[in-house]
Protein backbone atom coordinates (compact mmCIF):
# COMPACT_ATOMS: atom_id res chain seq x y z
CA UNK A 1 0.00 0.00 0.00
CA UNK A 2 1.68 3.52 -1.63
CA UNK A 3 1.75 5.55 2.36
CA UNK A 4 -0.49 8.92 2.12
CA UNK A 5 2.02 11.58 2.40
CA UNK A 6 -0.19 14.24 3.42
CA UNK A 7 -2.07 12.51 6.38
CA UNK A 8 -2.30 15.35 8.59
CA UNK A 9 -3.47 15.38 12.50
CA UNK A 10 -6.97 15.50 13.89
CA UNK A 11 -8.38 18.92 14.73
CA UNK A 12 -9.19 18.01 18.18
CA UNK A 13 -5.14 17.05 18.77
CA UNK A 14 -4.84 21.56 18.92
CA UNK A 15 -6.43 21.55 22.07
CA UNK A 16 -3.65 18.74 23.74
CA UNK A 17 -1.03 20.47 25.77
CA UNK A 18 1.52 17.73 24.88
CA UNK A 19 3.36 18.43 21.36
CA UNK A 20 2.35 15.71 18.90
CA UNK A 21 4.36 14.83 15.54
CA UNK A 22 3.38 13.01 12.56
CA UNK A 23 5.86 11.28 10.93
CA UNK A 24 6.55 9.38 7.92
CA UNK A 25 6.77 5.80 8.86
CA UNK A 26 9.53 5.10 6.45
CA UNK A 27 11.22 8.72 5.34
CA UNK A 28 10.80 9.90 8.86
CA UNK A 29 9.84 12.91 7.74
CA UNK A 30 7.49 15.64 9.61
CA UNK A 31 3.93 15.14 8.04
CA UNK A 32 2.20 17.22 10.52
CA UNK A 33 2.44 18.95 13.84
CA UNK A 34 -0.21 20.37 16.74
CA UNK A 35 -0.13 23.62 18.42
CA UNK A 36 1.47 23.06 21.52
CA UNK A 37 4.58 21.61 18.83
CA UNK A 38 5.05 24.16 17.23
CA UNK A 39 5.32 26.48 20.62
CA UNK A 40 7.97 24.02 21.84
CA UNK A 41 9.89 24.01 19.26
CA UNK A 42 9.76 27.67 17.91
CA UNK A 43 8.28 27.00 14.29
CA UNK A 44 5.44 26.59 11.85
CA UNK A 45 4.79 23.17 10.77
CA UNK A 46 5.26 24.13 7.37
CA UNK A 47 9.18 25.13 8.22
CA UNK A 48 9.64 21.77 9.97
CA UNK A 49 8.36 19.58 7.06
CA UNK A 50 11.43 21.61 5.32
CA UNK A 51 14.30 21.18 7.92
CA UNK A 52 16.01 17.78 9.03
CA UNK A 53 16.17 16.90 12.03
CA UNK A 54 20.07 18.27 12.68
CA UNK A 55 18.87 21.65 12.24
CA UNK A 56 16.62 22.16 14.98
CA UNK A 57 18.76 20.12 16.74
CA UNK A 58 21.47 20.92 19.85
CA UNK A 59 25.33 20.91 17.76
CA UNK A 60 26.77 20.16 21.20
CA UNK A 61 25.20 16.46 21.34
CA UNK A 62 25.44 13.97 18.78
CA UNK A 63 21.83 14.07 17.49
CA UNK A 64 21.56 13.16 13.84
CA UNK A 65 18.91 12.69 11.14
CA UNK A 66 19.87 9.01 10.44
CA UNK A 67 19.43 8.21 14.76
CA UNK A 68 15.96 9.70 14.64
CA UNK A 69 15.17 7.79 10.76
CA UNK A 70 15.78 4.62 12.68
CA UNK A 71 13.83 5.22 15.75
CA UNK A 72 10.85 6.16 13.64
CA UNK A 73 11.62 2.87 11.50
CA UNK A 74 11.52 0.94 14.96
CA UNK A 75 8.53 2.38 15.87
CA UNK A 76 6.96 1.76 12.60
CA UNK A 77 7.37 -1.86 13.08
CA UNK A 78 5.97 -2.08 15.87
CA UNK A 79 8.52 -1.24 18.71
CA UNK A 80 7.96 1.82 20.42
CA UNK A 81 10.86 4.37 21.42
CA UNK A 82 10.91 6.47 24.06
CA UNK A 83 13.75 8.72 24.97
CA UNK A 84 15.19 12.27 25.52
CA UNK A 85 16.80 14.69 22.58
CA UNK A 86 18.17 17.95 23.03
CA UNK A 87 16.25 20.65 20.82
CA UNK A 88 17.45 23.90 19.07
CA UNK A 89 14.22 26.17 19.43
CA UNK A 90 14.10 29.10 16.80
CA UNK A 91 15.12 31.30 19.07
CA UNK A 92 18.40 29.49 19.85
CA UNK A 93 17.38 28.09 22.78
CA UNK A 94 18.07 24.73 23.81
CA UNK A 95 15.43 22.71 25.48
CA UNK A 96 15.07 19.14 26.84
CA UNK A 97 12.30 17.11 25.24
CA UNK A 98 11.14 13.61 25.90
CA UNK A 99 9.77 11.79 22.68
CA UNK A 100 7.48 8.72 22.71
CA UNK A 101 7.28 7.35 18.98
CA UNK A 102 4.45 4.66 18.13
CA UNK A 103 2.83 3.39 14.90
CA UNK A 104 -1.10 4.93 14.82
CA UNK A 105 -3.67 4.08 12.68
CA UNK A 106 -4.83 7.13 10.70
CA UNK A 107 -8.08 6.23 7.81
CA UNK A 108 -5.69 4.07 5.12
CA UNK A 109 -2.14 4.38 6.63
CA UNK A 110 -0.38 3.68 9.25
CA UNK A 111 2.12 7.01 10.17
CA UNK A 112 4.42 7.25 13.61
CA UNK A 113 3.08 9.37 16.20
CA UNK A 114 5.34 11.51 18.40
CA UNK A 115 3.83 12.69 21.52
CA UNK A 116 6.88 15.44 22.55
CA UNK A 117 7.20 16.81 26.04
CA UNK A 118 9.45 19.90 27.42
CA UNK A 119 11.51 17.95 30.44
CA UNK A 120 14.12 20.85 31.01
CA UNK A 121 13.23 21.76 33.85
CA UNK A 122 13.56 18.40 35.49
CA UNK A 123 16.62 17.30 33.50
CA UNK A 124 18.13 20.28 35.07
CA UNK A 125 17.25 19.82 38.57
CA UNK A 126 18.14 16.22 38.25
CA UNK A 127 21.23 16.97 37.05
CA UNK A 128 21.95 19.36 39.87
CA UNK A 129 20.35 16.90 42.74
CA UNK A 130 22.55 13.93 41.69
CA UNK A 131 25.45 16.23 41.35
CA UNK A 132 25.01 17.48 45.01
CA UNK A 133 24.70 13.79 45.79
CA UNK A 134 27.74 12.73 44.52
CA UNK A 135 29.50 15.75 46.32
CA UNK A 136 27.72 15.04 49.44
CA UNK A 137 28.56 11.56 49.36
CA UNK A 138 32.14 11.69 48.19
CA UNK A 139 33.03 14.62 51.04
CA UNK A 140 31.02 12.36 53.91
CA UNK A 141 32.76 9.37 53.01
CA UNK A 142 36.11 10.81 53.28
CA UNK A 143 35.32 12.50 56.16
CA UNK A 144 34.00 9.70 58.26
CA UNK A 145 36.78 7.63 57.29
CA UNK A 146 39.12 10.68 58.95
CA UNK A 147 36.99 10.86 61.92
CA UNK A 148 36.97 6.61 62.21
CA UNK A 149 40.81 6.63 61.90
CA UNK A 150 41.28 9.37 64.78
CA UNK A 151 39.01 7.62 66.87
CA UNK A 152 40.53 4.21 66.68
CA UNK A 153 43.47 6.11 67.06
CA UNK A 154 42.91 7.77 70.43
CA UNK A 155 40.80 4.24 72.03
CA UNK A 156 44.41 2.55 71.47
CA UNK A 157 46.74 5.33 72.87
CA UNK A 158 44.53 6.16 76.32
CA UNK A 159 44.11 4.18 79.44
CA UNK A 160 41.52 6.71 80.26
CA UNK A 161 38.22 3.83 80.91
CA UNK A 162 36.47 7.14 79.79
CA UNK A 163 38.36 8.19 77.07
CA UNK A 164 37.57 5.40 75.54
CA UNK A 165 34.26 5.41 76.17
CA UNK A 166 34.01 8.33 74.59
CA UNK A 167 36.15 7.01 71.27
CA UNK A 168 33.84 3.97 71.14
CA UNK A 169 31.14 6.54 70.90
CA UNK A 170 32.66 8.45 67.57
CA UNK A 171 33.27 5.30 66.11
CA UNK A 172 30.00 3.99 66.36
CA UNK A 173 28.61 7.21 65.21
CA UNK A 174 31.16 7.09 62.27
CA UNK A 175 29.96 3.86 61.45
CA UNK A 176 25.94 5.38 61.04
CA UNK A 177 27.29 8.34 59.00
CA UNK A 178 28.74 5.51 56.56
CA UNK A 179 24.92 3.50 56.84
CA UNK A 180 23.23 6.62 55.91
CA UNK A 181 25.87 7.28 53.17
CA UNK A 182 24.92 4.21 51.56
CA UNK A 183 21.15 5.38 51.95
CA UNK A 184 21.54 8.36 49.74
CA UNK A 185 23.02 6.01 47.25
CA UNK A 186 20.39 3.68 47.06
CA UNK A 187 17.48 6.37 47.51
CA UNK A 188 19.27 8.13 44.36
CA UNK A 189 19.95 4.90 42.64
CA UNK A 190 16.05 4.13 43.18
CA UNK A 191 14.65 7.90 42.15
CA UNK A 192 16.52 7.91 39.37
CA UNK A 193 14.25 7.33 35.96
CA UNK A 194 15.47 4.34 34.28
CA UNK A 195 13.94 2.24 31.12
CA UNK A 196 15.49 -0.87 32.37
CA UNK A 197 13.27 -3.65 33.24
CA UNK A 198 14.72 -6.09 36.02
CA UNK A 199 14.23 -9.88 35.86
CA UNK A 200 10.65 -11.51 36.58
CA UNK A 201 11.34 -13.96 39.42
CA UNK A 202 9.24 -16.14 41.58
CA UNK A 203 9.21 -13.44 45.01
CA UNK A 204 10.40 -15.85 47.15
CA UNK A 205 13.43 -16.50 45.49
CA UNK A 206 14.05 -13.20 45.01
CA UNK A 207 13.23 -11.83 48.62
CA UNK A 208 15.21 -15.20 49.57
CA UNK A 209 18.77 -13.58 47.87
CA UNK A 210 18.29 -10.44 50.00
CA UNK A 211 17.57 -12.71 53.36
CA UNK A 212 20.38 -14.86 52.48
CA UNK A 213 23.34 -12.89 53.44
CA UNK A 214 21.55 -11.02 56.47
CA UNK A 215 20.76 -14.39 58.03
CA UNK A 216 24.43 -15.15 57.55
CA UNK A 217 25.65 -11.72 58.77
CA UNK A 218 23.49 -11.92 61.81
CA UNK A 219 23.58 -15.41 63.48
CA UNK A 220 21.70 -14.86 66.60
CA UNK A 221 18.85 -13.37 64.53
CA UNK A 222 15.71 -15.79 63.72
CA UNK A 223 14.52 -14.60 60.55
CA UNK A 224 11.60 -17.09 58.79
CA UNK A 225 10.63 -16.71 55.33
CA UNK A 226 7.28 -17.95 54.33
CA UNK A 227 5.89 -18.27 50.53
CA UNK A 228 2.00 -18.32 51.59
CA UNK A 229 0.84 -17.44 47.35
CA UNK A 230 3.24 -18.01 44.72
CA UNK A 231 3.80 -14.45 43.41
CA UNK A 232 6.13 -13.30 41.10
CA UNK A 233 7.77 -9.65 40.68
CA UNK A 234 9.96 -7.42 38.87
CA UNK A 235 13.53 -8.33 40.80
CA UNK A 236 15.44 -4.70 40.44
CA UNK A 237 17.81 -3.39 42.87
CA UNK A 238 14.78 -1.63 44.61
CA UNK A 239 13.21 -4.11 45.64
CA UNK A 240 16.56 -5.54 47.41
CA UNK A 241 17.10 -2.46 49.44
CA UNK A 242 13.87 -1.97 50.47
CA UNK A 243 13.68 -5.61 52.06
CA UNK A 244 17.06 -5.32 53.21
CA UNK A 245 16.37 -2.34 55.07
CA UNK A 246 13.27 -3.22 56.78
CA UNK A 247 15.15 -6.89 57.74
CA UNK A 248 18.17 -5.35 59.00
CA UNK A 249 15.74 -2.75 61.12
CA UNK A 250 14.12 -5.59 62.98
CA UNK A 251 17.02 -7.25 63.83
CA UNK A 252 19.17 -3.82 65.11
CA UNK A 253 16.18 -2.80 67.15
CA UNK A 254 14.88 -5.70 68.81
CA UNK A 255 15.81 -5.42 72.52
CA UNK A 256 15.60 -9.60 72.89
CA UNK A 257 16.77 -12.31 70.71
CA UNK A 258 15.97 -10.81 67.03
CA UNK A 259 12.87 -12.78 65.25
CA UNK A 260 11.71 -11.24 62.30
CA UNK A 261 9.12 -13.02 60.15
CA UNK A 262 8.90 -12.33 55.91
CA UNK A 263 5.33 -13.69 54.36
CA UNK A 264 4.91 -13.61 50.70
CA UNK A 265 1.46 -13.40 49.78
CA UNK A 266 -1.33 -12.46 47.59
CA UNK A 267 -3.22 -9.19 48.63
CA UNK A 268 -6.66 -10.20 49.18
CA UNK A 269 -8.10 -6.69 48.47
CA UNK A 270 -6.31 -5.79 45.21
CA UNK A 271 -4.79 -9.04 44.17
CA UNK A 272 -0.98 -7.49 44.24
CA UNK A 273 2.05 -9.06 45.55
CA UNK A 274 2.36 -8.56 49.43
CA UNK A 275 5.71 -8.76 51.42
CA UNK A 276 5.34 -8.46 54.95
CA UNK A 277 7.96 -8.41 57.67
CA UNK A 278 7.22 -9.07 60.83
CA UNK A 279 8.64 -8.06 63.96
CA UNK A 280 8.74 -7.66 68.15
CA UNK A 281 10.51 -4.48 68.21
CA UNK A 282 9.24 -1.16 69.98
CA UNK A 283 6.83 0.32 68.03
CA UNK A 284 8.29 2.91 65.68
CA UNK A 285 7.61 6.06 66.68
CA UNK A 286 4.71 7.57 65.47
CA UNK A 287 7.05 11.05 64.11
CA UNK A 288 9.16 8.50 61.68
CA UNK A 289 5.99 7.37 59.91
CA UNK A 290 4.36 10.80 59.89
CA UNK A 291 7.91 12.03 57.91
CA UNK A 292 7.48 9.93 55.60
CA UNK A 293 4.10 11.15 54.58
CA UNK A 294 4.33 13.17 51.80
CA UNK A 295 1.88 15.21 52.76
CA UNK A 296 3.30 16.06 56.75
CA UNK A 297 5.26 18.92 57.76
CA UNK A 298 7.07 17.11 60.60
CA UNK A 299 10.36 15.60 58.84
CA UNK A 300 12.56 14.92 61.42
CA UNK A 301 13.77 11.33 61.73
CA UNK A 302 15.06 11.03 65.65
CA UNK A 303 14.65 7.23 65.12
CA UNK A 304 17.12 4.83 64.03
CA UNK A 305 15.20 3.87 60.99
CA UNK A 306 14.10 7.12 59.84
CA UNK A 307 16.42 6.78 56.78
CA UNK A 308 15.61 3.72 56.39
CA UNK A 309 12.08 4.33 55.99
CA UNK A 310 12.99 6.75 53.42
CA UNK A 311 14.56 4.06 51.60
CA UNK A 312 12.06 2.07 51.71
CA UNK A 313 9.12 4.16 50.64
CA UNK A 314 11.02 5.68 47.15
CA UNK A 315 12.57 2.24 46.32
CA UNK A 316 9.09 0.77 46.22
CA UNK A 317 7.32 3.27 44.84
CA UNK A 318 9.64 3.27 42.28
CA UNK A 319 8.37 0.03 41.26
CA UNK A 320 4.85 1.18 41.21
CA UNK A 321 4.16 -0.19 44.71
CA UNK A 322 3.03 0.95 48.08
CA UNK A 323 4.09 1.24 51.64
CA UNK A 324 2.38 0.49 54.60
CA UNK A 325 3.26 0.17 58.06
CA UNK A 326 1.29 -1.16 60.66
CA UNK A 327 2.16 -0.72 64.50
CA UNK A 328 1.67 -3.97 66.55
CA UNK A 329 -0.10 -3.94 70.21
CA UNK A 330 1.11 -4.27 72.78
CA UNK A 331 4.75 -4.38 70.86
CA UNK A 332 6.18 -4.89 67.15
CA UNK A 333 5.39 -3.71 63.92
CA UNK A 334 4.33 -4.82 60.37
CA UNK A 335 5.84 -3.41 57.06
CA UNK A 336 3.64 -4.34 53.95
CA UNK A 337 5.25 -3.73 49.99
CA UNK A 338 2.53 -3.76 47.94
CA UNK A 339 3.96 -4.92 44.53
CA UNK A 340 2.35 -5.06 41.16
CA UNK A 341 2.10 -8.85 40.47
CA UNK A 342 4.08 -9.96 37.02
CA UNK A 343 2.98 -13.25 35.20
CA UNK A 344 5.42 -16.12 35.62
CA UNK A 345 8.29 -16.50 32.75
Amino acid sequence: MTFNASRTLPPYFDSLEVGVLLHHPETGAVLDANHRLEEMYGYTTSTLQNLSVEAYSANTYSHSDEEMRARINEAANGHPQSFRWRIKRSDGELIWVKIHLSQIELGDSTPVLGEVRNVSAYTATSRRVNLLSRIIRHNLRNDVTVLDGYAEAIEAATDDDDVEEYARTIRSKATDLGGLNESVREIEHATIESSDKGRIRRASEAVSDVVAPISAAHPEATIDLEEETAMWVESQDALGHAVSHAVENAIVHAEDEPSVRVAIDESPNTGRLEIRIEDACPAIPQMELDAIDELSENTATSHGSGVGLFVMKWCIESLGGELKIVRNRPRGNVVHFYLPPKEPP
